[in-house]
């Protein structure tokens, strides 16, 4: 009965691990579409700067003054953040093949970029290659993830005297 559950608990994530590369596809997609559209706001926002003869860190502090200009500054700065942020994800993913950004977790971080990408993800069958491969690691994972709680407990029944 329990390797049933373990072949169940394994193929669940086998299933679910081989949907990762095509997600980080879509996710790295919609991430270039953002820094794509961030660039643009941050060039135009410097072009200003520079039409007027101050640099974007001059232009930042002269925003300020009114609610609407304090407001407008923490904007602009969390765009430059975001792009920043977005840019140097966006790098790291498209250098990392598809199995390789399954240790990238960490840079699947744009909250925006990815609830929209999870909101329009529709699962498929794993027939490409490194999905294949996801889905084998999923596979070993859940087998492994089964089979601890079952070592810890045969080693403990082991040392009660329970056979």
């Amino acid at each position: 009965m329990i390797g049933l559950l373990r072949l169940a608990v394994a193929l669940c994530f086998a299933a679910a691990l081989s949907q990762f590369p095509a997600f980080s596809d879509q996710y790295v997609q919609r991430l270039g579409g953002q820094v794509d559209a961030l660039s643009r706001v941050a060039a135009e926002f410097d072009a200003s700067a520079e039409d007027t003869g101050l640099t974007r860190d001059q232009a930042l502090a002269d925003l300020s003054g009114s609610a609407f200009r304090d407001a407008h500054q923490s904007n602009m700065r969390d765009v430059f953040a975001r792009l920043d942020r977005a840019r140097s994800d966006l790098q790291m993913l498209r250098l990392a093949g598809p199995l390789e950004r399954m240790l990238l977790p960490h840079r699947l971080r744009d909250a925006e970029t990815l609830a929209a990408t999870w909101g329009d993800f529709r699962p498929a069958v794993p027939v490409t290659v490194a999905g294949l491969w996801a889905a084998g690691i999923g596979l070993a994972l859940g087998w492994l993830m089964t089979a601890l709680p079952g070592l810890f407990l045969r080693r403990d029944r082991d040392r009660l005297g329970w056979r």
